[in-house]
C-alpha cells in the first residue's frame, strides 16, 4: 500500500467535492483527513503515470504563508524511499 500525505497551507481545507472525486477513483482505498493534513491511501502504484487533483478552499486569511509539502510513501516501509516536494501558493 501506499500513502500520499499532503500537508495543507495553513488556514486552507480540502473541498468535500474534492474528497468525494478522489474516493471514487478505484486507485484509491481511503482518505483521511486530520489537522493540516490529508492522507490517501493508495491499493498498489504500477508504471503508469497518476494525477491527484486537490481541491481547496481558503477557511481562514492567514499572513506568511509558509510552504506546504507532499509526501509519498510505502506504507509497510515507511523509513524506505520516500518522494517529496514542497508547494507554496499558486504552485
Amino acid at each position: 500500500m501506499v500513502i500520499i500525505e499532503v500537508s495543507l497551507l495553513s488556514g486552507f481545507i480540502m473541498t468535500s467535492r474534492s474528497r468525494m472525486l478522489l474516493e471514487n477513483r478505484t486507485i484509491v482505498k481511503k482518505i483521511e483527513v486530520k489537522t493540516n493534513v490529508v492522507y490517501i491511501y493508495l491499493e498498489k502504484l504500477n508504471d503508469e503515470s497518476q494525477t491527484f487533483i486537490l481541491q481547496l478552499e481558503q477557511a481562514i486569511q492567514v499572513k506568511n504563508l509558509q510552504p506546504a509539502s507532499i509526501k509519498i510513501y510505502d506504507y509497510y516501509q515507511p523509513g524506505g524511499l520516500q518522494i517529496s516536494c514542497c508547494l507554496g501558493v499558486g504552485s
